[in-house]
């Protein structure tokens, strides 16, 4: 480590009143655990509210010929069905390219597709009447994988294409080159709350909606339009929510219309929850991926031309493809720096679900392909795949130029070569190392692996404009202090970590701050709580909402009590002004009465962000967030069952706001990563059907499945952008540590043989894939 980089690990700001940088609890940890929290099904229901279901369709592709509903509305307790003749507004919820109907049209585009809606006086009768429709379909042929996709030409957007450099002239100069694909599956978000909406009508034609969402903003416009309203005239609204992952982002959009169309329309309240099984079937998922790659190396390991084309499941509208496939295109390089490129992404239209955000949007999904690439040009040239990584990572400063992405952004932050180091002493990488190939020399049947796997992460929206936050901050006279603010809290401490911040810049204990629901008749237009930008937006907006009471209050006291502004301290419920230490409240009470105003709006926008579509070029993320993990597996060769045994991770979360919520942050995106990577498997049958629909068909990780020594720590640094407090985004590059895991699975697979082969283990690394794989490798051995 030279001394300028340490000298930026260990700068650190003086804070005399630090409520920031602790580790607190979060702030409805009670709530929950005691199950007073209120959820979206727990608001008190009004008098006279309805329930509704949704009629799903059972054919993949296919035109609707005749619909017989008559046997709906005769089931107990049905009130009304409406269909899409029946939306006042816009038959549309898509959340950039406008196709995707809110209810079909006549033409069903995926097996689960809603094309009618009961109300009911009861849930179940409404789920059971939905079930009842009698409808002729005309089927029409399907798509129904990526690569079919690609055949068949059929995109939801054009593809597209990032190359820099002369990729063709650089793999006639290369050493070595290799060609290969990789088949990565997708995930399913699985939040543990399901998709509702709480629609009641207002006077005047208003609606407020009570939503489990991740973006109330967008919520308001899609039902505002489909009930050919002003957005003005609807209210969203959302405490909390019981997990999301990125399903809530935009596919939260047809429950909310389908609610509030229902209760436009019958003028009483109606609650549309979904059952597991619809909410799976209905919904968008994390796209799967497939891959063809070709890389040029030398000797040393160093990549000296990259090609790659990467086609995902789309499902059978845009949603957010296109920024997912952007995000993919733009973290194919991970910590690496590749020079001459030529990456090609194109989002496959599938007669499937429509697939949506997912925590790491795309990032992990581009990630994978050079970290599996990466393993097989070490396991090629019989070097560990440790040492192949450090030589392709990105320089430090202008090292040899080697600090520019293929995006043309300048990285100026890269601490991985000091992370690593550590992560590699504290994990005892090396002597590991040893210990498992002895282990495998004398084990015929239970194989470990060990792989070392390292993260860098953009922050930011791909999209510029959504990098914007808005907040309020009220000062009530007994100097308690609520604030209200954009983002969402799903369980990730979003409102913990900004009532921190409040109660940081005013000196105050924080206790003495309480966060408010999201509420879009507060702060309007607000971004989705995506992309990791949760804290850093919004912490940053309440900052500056906050900033402008304190300095009322600074010239208010020093009006009182004389001296200068700028030395003024706020600080454990003081203000200490010109020698005197006058309590918090006492001043707020004062303030009040000489009519100083105490509550502010704040904004915050993120600087320096710029990105051309076009030539996929320019300036898209406010800073990385860096780590790395070490995992340990051990594999039976003759089940393919794998035990994860030991993990050591290491994550950058710049300044932590909050020490404990982001070590659970960084535990529970490696379990959720590990998950998409090795058990969550999707499944659709030869019709198109999504057959793991189901907990008692789809296997999310569990308690069990994590290691019993789980060491997750945070690696000192501090963020050199100027981000609140100089902290880092924790929310979604975690999700790409789990890497590790499926590549130590594979280190294992390889070590069948000798690490003479690569074995073609697809993703995820289920029990059957890794079999399959270890097979493969067997064969080859064999000649």
């Amino acid at each position: 480590m030279n001394s300028k980089t340490e000298a930026f690990l260990t700068q650190q700001v003086p804070m005399a009143w630090a409520e920031v940088g602790k580790s607190q609890k979060h702030e409805s940890a009670v709530l929950h655990v005691l199950g007073e929290a209120t959820y979206t099904d727990d608001i008190a229901e009004a008098q006279g509210t309805l329930h509704a279901a949704l009629g799903l369709s059972s054919k993949a592709h296919a035109n609707i010929l005749s619909m017989d509903l008559e046997p709906v509305r005769r089931m107990p307790g049905v009130v009304a069905v409406y269909t899409h003749t029946d939306i006042p507004g816009t038959n549309d919820c898509g959340p950039i390219i406008h196709d995707d109907p809110i209810l079909s049209p006549g033409l069903v585009q995926y097996i689960g597709q809603p094309i009618f809606i009961v109300v009911a006086k009861t849930h179940e009768q409404a789920r059971r009447a939905a079930r009842k429709a009698v409808i002729e379909y005309e089927e029409l042929p399907a798509i129904l994988t990526p690569q079919a996709a690609r055949d068949a030409q059929s995109f939801v957007v054009p593809p597209m294409h990032l190359a820099r450099g002369d990729a063709q002239a650089a793999f006639e100069r290369s050493t070595h080159r290799l060609k290969g694909e990789l088949q990565v599956g997708g995930q399913e978000q699985f939040y543990l709350e399901g998709q509702i909406a709480y629609a009641v009508p207002k006077e005047g034609d208003g609606m407020h909606v009570y939503c489990s969402t991740q973006h109330p903003t967008e919520m308001q416009h899609v039902v505002a339009h489909a009930l050919h309203r002003h957005s003005h005239d609807i209210v969203v609204e959302c405490r909390r929510m019981g997990g999301a992952f990125g399903g809530k982002e935009s596919q939260s959009a047809l429950w909310a219309a389908c609610a509030a169309i229902s209760a436009a329309r019958l003028k009483r309240p109606v609650k549309l929850r979904a059952d597991r099984d619809d909410d799976m079937m209905v919904t968008g998922k994390r796209h799967c991926f497939w891959y063809e790659y070709e890389i040029g190396y030398g000797d040393d390991g160093r990549i000296t031309a990259a090609k790659v084309q990467m086609v995902s499941r789309a499902g059978f509208s845009a949603d957010l493809s296109a920024p997912v496939a952007t995000r993919a295109v733009c973290h194919f390089d991970n910590t690496y720096y590749l020079g001459d490129v030529d990456i090609r992404a194109m989002c496959g239209k599938t007669n499937t679900q429509s697939n949506t955000a997912f925590r790491g949007f795309g990032g992990p999904q581009g990630a994978i392909a050079i970290e599996y690439i990466v393993d097989e040009i070490a396991r090629n040239l019989g070097m560990d795949a440790l040492d192949v990584r450090k030589i392709n990572f990105y320089g430090r400063n202008d090292e040899e130029g080697r600090n520019v992405t293929q995006y043309g952004q300048k990285i100026v932050d890269n601490v991985i070569h000091e992370l690593v180091e550590q992560l590699v002493s504290e994990s005892d990488y090396r002597k590991r190392r040893d210990e498992i190939n002895a282990f495998n020399a004398t084990s015929p049947v239970l194989k470990r692996g060990l792989a070392l796997t390292p993260v860098k992460f953009g922050i930011a929206f791909n999209v510029t404009h959504f990098n914007q936050a808005g907040a309020l901050v009220h000062v009530y006279t007994d100097g308690s202090v609520l604030v209200n603010h954009g983002g969402t809290e799903m369980g990730q401490g979003i409102n913990t970590k900004v009532c921190q911040v409040v109660a940081h810049e005013l000196g105050i204990p924080l206790d003495m701050v309480r966060a408010s629901a999201t509420n879009t008749s507060k702060v309007a237009n607000t971004s989705a709580t995506a992309a990791s930008t949760g804290a850093d937006l919004n912490g940053k907006a309440a900052q500056d909402a906050a900033h402008t009471i304190r300095k009322r209050l600074a010239e208010f006291a020093v009006k009182l009590h004389g001296g200068a502004v700028e030395d003024v301290r706020f600080e454990a419920g003081q203000i200490i002004v010109n020698g005197s230490a006058v309590p918090f409240p006492e001043l707020v009470q004062k303030a009040y009465m000489a009519r100083v105003q105490l509550w502010s709006d704040g904004f915050y926008a993120t600087p320096g962000l710029h990105w051309d579509p076009k030539t996929m070029s320019g300036n898209p993320f406010s800073y990385y967030a860096y780590g790395a993990s070490v995992s340990e597996v051990v594999v039976d060769t003759l089940t393919g069952e794998w035990k994860l045994l030991k993990v050591n991770a290491l994550y950058d979360a710049g300044q932590s706001l909050n020490p404990a919520l982001d070590v659970g942050q960084v535990e529970g995106a490696f379990v959720q990563g590990m998950g998409w990577l090795t058990t969550e498997e999707l499944w659709w049958n030869a019709s198109g059907k999504l057959m793991t629909h189901a907990p008692s068909t789809y296997k999310i990780p569990g308690v069990s499945d994590c290691p019993e020594n789980f060491d997750i720590r945070l690696f000192k640094n501090r963020n050199v952008t100027d981000s609140i407090h100089r902290s880092k985004a924790v929310g979604e590059p975690p999700l790409l540590l789990p890497f590790s895991v499926f590549l130590a699975i594979r280190d294992a697979c390889s070590s069948v043989a000798n690490h003479k082969f690569n074995p073609p283990l697809r993703a995820p690394a289920t029990s059957e894939a890794i079999l399959n794989a270890i097979s493969a490798v067997q064969e080859l051995a064999q000649g």
